[in-house]
């Protein structure tokens, strides 16, 4: 009985890990669908230019730019979470006696500059920078390109359905600024269960919702990795301030998404091959711990 019980606390705490990609997974599916219906059937275009042969040209470019941003974000997000960024299969070389080695104690291995254990993943990482709780898996040094570039389509595609979805914002909002209609963008969950609104209603404001709220948050996450980018930093570096691996801005994104950096974010099918392995870097500052407080900070 006790086996029979961790196996399924097991496979329930598998499930947990993947929800969020499921839930990922549906919200852009859901945004695509609904932006397509706004572009399809409830085009924003005047009386005049529906009638005409403008109408399935407007509809056309603007279904092509969407669908191309979704298959963007979904071939990124696959390759994201198919290459592997640890050290699994790496062969690391050396004796771990260089600067910025050190000895992870539950890999049992050395481990090179830039690389730390995570305990999500339950391996080491070649230049971890963090665990992505969105996809479960860790952003390193072979898979960074993808994630960059999945939250670059990600952050152009919400930005494209909000711009879209104004429509419905001006629709809800026609009537004044009223508290049934505020509490629909604020609560539509609520509103729906109560009975206040329709479903469709329902649809169109959580969406609506959506978009201004992934928006915002995808901003945050890609600004902030781009500030990093630039600086040749990762997220684990940035916390202790330290930049010993900034080359400039031009070297910092070869050594990020590779030698073809300049064209490889139009696809992920444009291959651009990676500089360097992972394990050697060239430095151009000082590898030692910044001491704050009487205490040692350590990558």
């Amino acid at each position: 009985m006790t086996g029979l019980g961790s196996r399924l606390f097991c496979k329930v705490g598998k499930l947990c890990e993947q929800l969020p990609v499921f839930l990922n997974t549906f919200l852009v599916f859901s945004i695509t669908g609904e932006v397509s219906y706004l572009v399809l059937v409830a085009a924003p275009l005047e009386a005049e230019q529906q009638k005409t042969a403008w109408s399935s040209w407007w509809k056309a470019l603007h279904l092509l730019g969407q669908y191309f941003m979704l298959g963007n974000i979904c071939w990124n997000a696959f390759l994201f979470l198919k290459v592997s960024p640890s050290i699994k299969g790496v062969f690391l070389g050396g004796n771990g006696l260089g600067q910025g080695w050190r000895y992870c104690y539950t890999c049992e291995t050395h481990t090179p500059p830039r690389c730390s254990h995570c305990y999500d993943c339950k391996v080491c990482v070649l230049r971890r920078d963090h665990h992505c709780v969105f996809f479960g898996q860790c952003v390193g040094f072979r898979n960074y390109r993808y994630f960059l570039c999945c939250l670059l389509f990600m952050w152009l595609g919400l930005l494209y359905a909000m711009v879209m979805n104004a429509e419905v914002f001006i629709v809800i909002l026609k009537e004044g600024v009223t508290l049934h209609s505020i509490l629909l963008l604020l609560i539509p969950w609520i509103m729906l269960v109560s009975g206040q609104v329709s479903a469709r209603a329902f649809t169109f404001a959580f969406i609506a919702d959506t978009c201004v709220v992934g928006f915002l948050l995808v901003s945050a996450f890609f600004f902030f990795h781009l500030f990093l980018l630039f600086r040749g930093q990762t997220t684990r570096e940035w916390y202790s301030s330290r930049r010993p691996y900034n080359l400039g801005p031009v070297n910092n994104l070869r050594q990020m998404l590779g030698l073809r950096w300049y064209i490889c974010w139009l696809s992920p099918l444009i291959p651009s091959p990676l500089v360097g392995d992972g394990i050697n870097f060239q430095v151009t500052g000082s590898l030692e711990p910044i001491q704050k407080s009487g205490q040692s900070l350590s990558l």
